[in-house]
């Protein structure tokens, strides 16, 4: 299939005949670099420092397979440093104070060090703090890559000290120019139908090694026709969705799920709900965080909500996954469908305030009880107006501590059952502006 490689030379000069593929492809200027555009572009902070010569220490957060290790060689050789690379996962103090001591020697004769460390979020708090002597002097420019939300991982004397560039996932169109490439080097196109093309890039998700080494996999294969997508699914496998329980993911998504049930989006709530449990999280969890919802957002308007989620949690222990997870999703619609009120919520928040304000009031005598002869003889319980005994089940009577105004803290929204309660409490205003009801 000539057609589909006419104008495509390979990016590297000279790519050595074996090894990796996306080794091969590694770009060799960082005009090269796909998909980060905003970074290296004339116009990117990247771009600015390579136009200027001078290279600050910078930590660069992107998912994996977006280019981090490469941006890093990479800027090495336009601004003139020597490269020195460790990765946190494998290195220790003693390889630190390596890299640091080999960086002095070179300074002395005037070749400065750009200093890459991979994962740079899996040293320790005391061993990030061991950079600082040696980028404030100037001994090493430090270039760092993560995955994780730096604000989370690294020290805020280390952040301070360097900037923090975002590398996005790369797009669809960035992984098809990587394909591009591929063929362009390897001298022959996939054999795939157009749509298992696009299956093939949409299964990246968005890292760009995966996707080279998806392509190296079938070039490997000797193939007698073009793959469609269920032939290329059956060959593959899907790249696993990035998600750790316990970093930046598993809170993105838990945010994106909690906010797509309050804003009423079914289908964006199910969607998360999914994502999250596809990728392995704990059912009983994200179901927790439901509950929370339905109190929280849904409460009165709707108090079926806070029993459809108990429901959901009984349910899914008494089946176990996956059939259980069908309960919560059945939680999860219901709560996004459900009218929303946060007044409940807000209630508990000013009654908690004006509660530890006002200490320890004592509440008017004529509602408390007196279960001794010594405390009826003082007045305990003395006036009290026992409701059911009035016409209307109402006695309007007074509840609240002498030295304390009373105020409002529940204010019921039209919205749901809140309506009608909110119909209930001016009937019962109405009552209680009549006069004494007792």
């Amino acid at each position: 299939m000539p057609d589909l490689l006419a104008g495509l030379e390979p990016t590297s000069p000279d790519p050595a005949p074996t090894g990796p593929l996306a080794d091969r492809l590694r770009p060799a200027a960082l005009d090269e670099v796909v998909g980060q555009e905003h970074l290296t572009g004339p116009d990117g902070a990247i771009g600015r420092m390579v136009a200027a010569g001078k290279l600050s220490s910078i930590i660069l957060w992107g998912p994996p397979g977006t280019g981090k290790t490469t941006i890093a060689r990479l800027l090495a050789d336009a601004v003139g440093l020597r490269f020195a690379q460790i990765s946190a996962v494998f290195s220790g103090v003693a390889d630190l104070k390596r890299v640091f001591a080999e960086a002095h020697d070179h300074a002395r004769i005037g070749q400065k060090t750009l200093m890459f460390v991979d994962e740079i979020h899996r040293f320790n708090r005391a061993q990030q703090d061991g950079f600082l002597p040696f980028v404030e002097d100037g001994t090493v420019t430090l270039v760092g890559a993560t995955t994780e939300n730096p604000s989370f991982e690294l020290n805020a004397a280390l952040l301070s000290r360097a900037q923090v560039l975002i590398l996005h996932r790369l797009d669809a169109a960035a992984l098809g120019t990587l394909l591009d490439r591929a063929e362009a080097i390897e001298e022959r196109a996939l054999a795939l139908t157009p749509e298992a093309r696009a299956a093939l890039v949409a299964s990246a998700d968005g890292d760009g090694r995966f996707l080279l080494n998806q392509a190296e996999t079938l070039f490997s294969i000797a193939l007698d026709e073009l793959l469609d997508p269920q032939a290329l699914s059956e060959l593959l496998q899907r790249r696993v969705a990035v998600y750790d329980k316990d970093r930046e993911g598993h809170y993105n998504l838990i945010s994106a799920l909690h906010k797509s049930l309050r804003g009423s989006d079914p289908q964006a709530a199910l969607y998360y709900l999914a994502r999250m449990l596809t990728a392995g999280e704990e059912p009983l969890y994200v179901l927790r965080r439901i509950v929370r919802f339905a109190s929280e957002d849904i409460g009165l308007a709707d108090p079926n909500a806070l029993v459809q989620c108990l429901a959901a949690k009984d349910a899914y222990e008494f089946l176990g996954s996956p059939e259980g997870e069908l309960a919560i999703a059945q939680a999860c619609l219901y709560c996004a469908t459900a009218p929303k009120s946060n007044a409940a919520y807000s209630a508990q928040k000013a009654a908690w305030k004006s509660a530890k304000t006002t200490g320890s009031l004592m509440p008017p005598q004529n509602i408390l009880n007196a279960p001794t002869r010594l405390m009826k003889d003082i007045g305990y319980g003395k006036g009290y107006a026992y409701d059911h005994d009035t016409a209307e089940g109402y006695s309007g009577g007074d509840y609240w501590p002498a030295e304390m105004t009373p105020e409002t803290f529940y204010t019921p929204t039209d919205r749901g059952m809140e309506r009608r309660i909110a119909e209930r409490m001016a009937w019962w205003a109405q009552l209680k502006e009549r006069g004494d009801r007792s």
